[in-house]
């Protein structure tokens, strides 16, 4: 078989890696992919624009591809499935109407309350100072959302009465274009926040290992939020009888909602969920895709073939798939930035120390980069995803730090601290 699959990033390099591994997939090609995706064995890039729904429907139909994963929510938002749908072309994605329930976070409030999912408090505004003025009535510390897409910057957690007016004034001013027209104000909880991503092929739904991902920019988990500085997997914080809860009292009545507005949901359902000191569950936000960078933690860990669970997912044969196989392991992602990310960032660095980071037995999934002739840039704000599995928490961080060191390029920015809160945890 041969696979398609729709992005640029580090998520979209762990899915080319892990569907390779699987002897059933001849060839997986990437539009755009980058300098990672272009290097794979058995991988190829095809210089095509996400928004190019024409050219990418040719391709898949002329060259057979067996399925199409796609990675980003952008194309999911403007309704690539639906596109490649009309033309029998398999897709492992919603559909637009079904991708609401990350593109617009009003949306998918609205659909959790339907559902009885538990679910911070908010309030949506399409005018600043409706808004300001609710946030001063309300107090803080209070999150600020823009209500569309906004690659993970759009969400401010206001700790000062200061903060909050400058993050909707922010939102406002067109910093997020359309995603920041309007607003959610939401309640502040206090908590760890987990990562569930699931599979379901709109019939079933099936969590994959939990996991952390750190989405501040600065150490200890401080500063303007970013698509995802670093993560881990599987988090301690969410055992099996957690686990259990968050299928019953989360995913199964999300996939429900769904039902019940006839969306055919078939890909990847992920619940950004707090838990609390208590154990309580609150869900923070659906996305609609796999997330990045806990993509390049959990894949590592998986066993069973990723291909079999894709295709079981588009056939609707879930219910009947095996239980998925995991590594009894730890897994650790830290990702390198360019300096000045999640705002104004250099581009065009020359990478260097990869081959060396390799020999650590860590997995350099390249985010940002390009391929210039013999060199690898640099070429956006999220550079590289440096993956290391260990027996333990600590020696999977270790690995992964250690191939850190290994890789140099101008400018290069990463949290020191990815997984400490793991680190202190008993047992881990």
């Amino acid at each position: 078989m041969k696979a398609l699959i729709i992005g640029s990033g580090g998520r979209e390099h762990a899915l080319a890696w892990k569907l390779l591994q699987s002897p059933r997939i001849a060839e997986v090609v990437c539009i755009p992919g980058n300098g990672g995706t272009a290097a794979l064995a058995g991988c190829r890039n095809l210089p095509l624009s996400i928004s190019d729904f024409e050219g990418i429907t040719r391709f898949s139909l002329v060259n057979n591809m067996a399925f199409v994963v796609v990675g980003s929510e952008q194309p999911l938002a403007a309704g690539i499935t639906d596109y490649l749908q009309a033309q029998d072309i398999k897709v492992f994605g919603p559909t637009k109407i079904g991708a609401q329930i990350e593109s617009s976070k009003s949306w998918a409030k609205t659909l959790m309350q339907a559902a009885g999912i538990p679910t911070p408090d908010s309030k949506s505004f399409t005018e600043a100072a409706a808004a300001i003025a609710y946030i001063e009535q309300q107090g803080t510390p209070i999150v600020i959302k823009a209500d569309g897409l906004a690659s993970g910057k759009g969400v401010t957690v206001a700790h000062t009465l200061a903060d909050a007016r400058a993050a909707v004034n922010k939102s406002f001013s067109g910093h997020f274009g359309l995603a920041g027209e309007r607003i959610l104000v939401e309640s502040y909880l206090q908590g760890q926040e987990v990562s569930v991503l699931a599979v379901t092929d709109g019939l079933t739904i099936r969590p994959l290992i939990p996991a952390q991902d750190h989405k501040t920019i600065g150490e200890g988990d401080t500063g303007a939020n970013t698509g995802g500085m670093g993560a881990y997997a599987p988090t301690p914080v969410v055992d099996q009888p957690l686990l259990g809860r968050i299928q019953t009292e989360i995913l199964e009545p999300a996939l429900k909602g769904l039902q019940q507005q006839n969306i055919d949901y078939r890909g990847v359902l992920y619940a950004g969920l707090m838990v609390t000191p208590q154990e309580d569950l609150q869900v923070i936000e659906f996305n609609c895709r796999f997330g990045d960078p806990e993509t390049q933690a959990i894949l590592p860990l998986l066993e069973t073939p990723l291909d079999a669970i894709i295709l079981a997912c588009l056939e609707q044969r879930l219910a009947d798939f095996p239980p998925f196989e995991w590594k009894s392991a730890a897994a650790a992602c830290v990702v390198m930035a360019a300096a000045g990310y999640p705002d104004v960032y250099p581009k065009g660095m020359v990478i260097s120390g990869l081959e060396a980071a390799a020999e650590t037995d860590a997995i350099v999934f390249h985010a940002g980069t390009r391929r210039v002739q013999q060199q690898v840039q640099a070429s956006g704000g999220r550079v590289l995803g440096v993956t290391a599995v260990g027996e333990t928490f600590e020696s999977a961080i270790a690995n992964a730090y250690r191939a850190v060191e290994c890789i140099e390029f101008e400018h290069s920015y990463y949290r020191s601290d990815v997984g400490y809160r793991v680190k202190v945890l008993p047992g881990t």
